[in-house]
């Protein structure tokens, strides 16, 4: 199994704080791997990063709340979310793993909704091994439907194009990580770019505004991923969002200081008005966080 590098263990300040309340969208708990051991057929193993980690990371940045998204290392075993979320409090949400609807009952979902679960994260990614049957997904989204949360979707290395036709017609909220991860190099002509847009205009997707330092070409401070945060905020104002991926997963390059992907939003966004929706409305609509 490959080798993966930590996130800084060293958050700074960044240069402003963001507004009260800030919501970061999606950050992950990995470990230790003494007390939560990774699936049989996991595809990676990440050094450890405990929510406490998180929690310090967090509060350097003046990041009040946020979101615990299961990764595919645990699959159905949402065991590092459940005691994340118990031991984070109220200001703190999860987001599972689609594995769980194949793999567990009725019960467990109970179970993880009422301990501030909203969501589920899908992936069509078959390098990791947690891809739903067509007649999982259906069953899903069934489900997800039911519970009121939203899907989430893990786009492929090479953005969205090659699985928007699974979910692209879904009525319930759906929102695209990692900007759907178009070309920077492509600008406006990017075919991910075009079918983020065009997911947007139907009004229940949303797009998480995240892992810029991943997608540009140009390398830091990431210039080249700016105009496609622009265009994403000035198509969907109400319903971008942002997050930090903390702690960085699958880093084969030393991650950033997460002070520097903050700033990085804060030169995405064209007034306070803009952050502010970005960071604390949006997300606490479609989290269920009071506003």
């Amino acid at each position: 199994m490959p080798s993966y590098l930590p996130f800084d263990p060293n958050p700074r300040r960044p240069s402003s704080l963001p507004p009260p309340k800030s919501i970061d969208s999606q950050f992950h708990v990995l470990g230790p791997v003494e007390k939560y051991p990774i699936r049989a057929g996991a595809a990676y193993q990440m050094p450890t990063a405990t929510w406490d980690a998180a929690v310090r990371m967090h509060k350097a940045l003046g990041i009040e709340r946020g979101v615990i998204v299961q990764t595919t290392t645990y699959g159905a075993d949402h065991s590092v979310v459940l005691d994340g979320l118990a031991a984070m409090g109220p200001n703190y949400r999860g987001c599972a793993n689609a594995l769980v609807f194949a793999e567990a009952g009725d019960a467990y979902l109970a179970k993880l909704h009422d301990s501030g679960v909203r969501g589920a994260r899908f992936s069509f990614r078959q390098e990791l091994g947690a891809v739903l049957s067509d007649k999982e997904f259906a069953r899903a989204i069934d489900r997800i439907r039911e519970l009121g949360w939203y899907a989430k979707v893990q786009p492929e290395k090479d953005g969205i194009v090659s699985s928007a036709a699974k979910y692209e017609m879904l009525d319930v909220p759906v929102l695209i990580d990692h900007m759907a991860r178009p070309d920077p190099g492509r600008g406006k002509d990017d075919p991910n770019l075009r079918k983020m847009l065009e997911l947007l205009a139907k009004g229940n997707f949303w797009v998480m505004l995240s892992l810029g330092e991943k997608t540009s070409k140009a390398g830091p401070p990431w210039d080249d991923v700016i105009p496609i945060a622009r265009t994403y905020i000035e198509a969907a104002p109400d319903r971008c969002v942002w997050a930090s991926d903390w702690p960085h997963p699958v880093s084969v390059v030393q991650p950033p200081n997460d002070a520097d992907l903050l700033e990085l939003l804060y030169r995405y966004v064209p007034d306070a008005t803009a952050l502010e929706n970005i960071l604390v409305k949006n997300p606490a609509r479609l989290f269920g966080f009071a506003s």
